[in-house]
């Protein structure tokens, strides 16, 4: 990064709380306003890659659906592929499914069978870290299809919720800590 990069403290200034969504009592991290700011968005991609280099990732993995920004952004910069982890049902080819608890209910998310090879170098990013269940889903099929996770990163993580103490597969790095 250059002098004129964002730093961690710039990014979390343009976050912006909206009170009460999608539901009352939840504050929401709206990171709309980095994403619409290239140069706040390409310090946060060179922030959650930092201490990759080139060739040192074969896949970033990213989790549906905001984390296919952030995924797809530091694919390009690590000169690696990109894997989408979707929802279930969203993917058209064979795919290993993982389901994993919600508040009230469950949810599952899927990979292609073929997506990552067996013994590839993954970086998995997503832009929120909050329960962990997605996270931990997405960890446990990379697993399953033989994937070496380097690291789990987030661009913002809510620690009250404890969702890093889910991820036991790899370690977990987070920008913005809430």
């Amino acid at each position: 990064m250059t002098a004129s990069s964002p730093t961690v403290r710039d990014l979390r200034d343009a976050i912006r709380n909206v009170p009460d969504f999608p539901k009352p009592g939840i504050q929401f991290k709206d990171i709309t306003p980095v994403l619409a700011d290239a140069r706040l968005f390409a310090g946060c991609i060179e922030l959650l890659i930092d201490g990759f280099k080139p060739g040192e990732v074969d896949t970033v993995v990213g989790i549906d659906a905001r984390g296919f920004i952030f995924a797809a952004a530091a694919a390009m910069r690590l000169n690696a592929g990109f894997v989408p982890v979707r929802k279930q049902g969203k993917l058209p080819f064979d795919t290993h499914e993982q389901s994993y608890d919600l508040e009230y209910g469950s949810n599952t998310i899927a990979i292609h069978i073929d997506a990552v090879k067996p013994g590839s170098r993954v970086l998995l990013i997503d832009d929120l870290l909050a329960t962990g269940g997605t996270a931990e889903a997405a960890a446990i099929l990379l697993q399953k299809v033989g994937a070496k996770i380097l690291e789990a990163a987030f661009f913002i993580e809510l620690a009250d919720l404890k969702g890093r103490e889910r991820i036991v597969h790899c370690p977990v790095r987070s920008l913005i800590v809430y």
